[in-house]
């Protein structure tokens, strides 16, 4: 029996790979190079697109393999695949949420704490032998009973609001409308809710709908003891004025897992020291990646099998099998 020519795209470990090339005919190809690259031959064959990475995925790159019905995305956030082009050209798009919703969570509950502990500088004083010669550590800040805002109560806002409320913490949000909550302060507002907040964890989708939502009103409106928490895209947030902030104390501090332009981060971030910063690995445990790798497999499969879609994102998804 001849199995489905599907293209892959980025890096993927032995225990996704090997039970892709079961089920599929596997075509390779690097996370930023585009389709128009492929032999013509191969470019026709393929059907479906597995990707994983943060490289577009646009209209031009669906035109060049002319029979593309899918596009399985590895992770939640699918801003870099243009939905809108490939409704219009008939493509499925699924991505991979639920399975990271708690990795993403404990991520950012533990760069709040970390940046209001100053954990970081505080091993560094354990390290450097200065708890032994200079004495104890500066006292830094609470969390526990303190007022958190949550900018976007998906999945994964829900998770970190949860977390926190068990940390005997105040809850409130924002979002694009009301949400079931067990009693929860909704917000219309993102600066009024910063402004209300101790701490504010963004938990936005990306894409060009929350480019710059968090903006300097808002960083500005978190005040000097403030912490800014991001586990969303980079672009949620006016970078230049959360810098600025920083930098200049008017933000207390901040808990940041993505950025504008990553890897090659601005090197302003680097030399700030009211800032925990990690490299995009909120969801990065074996577990949690080999669960992503599975239901990626299971949309593709569902999708050849003619059945709905475990996780479709768009129209034509939703709408598969017609």
């Amino acid at each position: 029996m001849t199995k489905p020519d599907v293209l892959i795209t980025g890096s993927y470990p032995e225990w996704d790979m090997q039970p892709m090339q079961e089920a599929f005919t596997v075509h390779e190809l690097a996370a930023d190079a585009s389709a128009t690259s492929l032999p013509r031959d191969v470019a026709d064959k393929i059907t479906a697109l597995a990707m994983k990475g943060h490289a577009p995925i646009d209209g031009a790159y669906m035109d060049a393999l002319p029979n593309l019905k899918m596009i399985a995305n590895f992770g939640v956030g699918y801003d870099a695949i243009d939905v809108e082009a490939a409704d219009a050209r008939g493509i499925a798009v699924t991505n991979t949420p639920d399975v990271l919703s708690d990795d993403v969570a404990d991520l950012a509950v533990a760069m709040l704490i970390a940046q209001a502990r100053d954990m970081m500088g505080a091993e560094a004083w354990v390290r450097s032998g200065n708890w032994g010669t200079q004495g104890a550590y500066p006292l830094k800040q609470k969390v526990s009973g303190s007022r958190i805002g949550i900018i976007g109560l998906g999945r994964i806002g829900h998770e970190i609001a949860s977390r926190l409320a068990a940390f005997k913490c105040e809850i409130g949000y924002s979002s694009r409308s009301r949400k079931e909550t067990p009693g929860w302060q909704y917000f219309d507002d993102h600066v009024a809710l910063a402004d209300w907040a101790d701490h504010v964890v963004i938990a936005l989708a990306g894409g060009p709908g929350t480019a710059g939502l968090v903006s300097k009103q808002v960083i500005e409106a978190i005040g000097p003891r403030g912490i800014l928490v991001n586990i969303s895209r980079g672009s949620t947030v006016d970078e230049p004025a959360l810098l600025d902030a920083l930098e200049s104390g008017r933000l207390g501090g901040a808990g940041l897992d993505v950025f504008e332009n990553e890897p090659k981060i601005d090197p302003r971030f680097l030399k700030l020291k009211n800032a925990v910063l990690q490299p995009h690995q909120a969801s990065a445990t074996a577990e949690t990646r080999q669960d992503m790798g599975a239901l990626q497999r299971e949309n593709l499969l569902s999708f050849y099998a003619k059945k709905p879609l475990q996780t479709p994102v768009n129209k034509t998804g939703k709408s598969y099998p017609r």
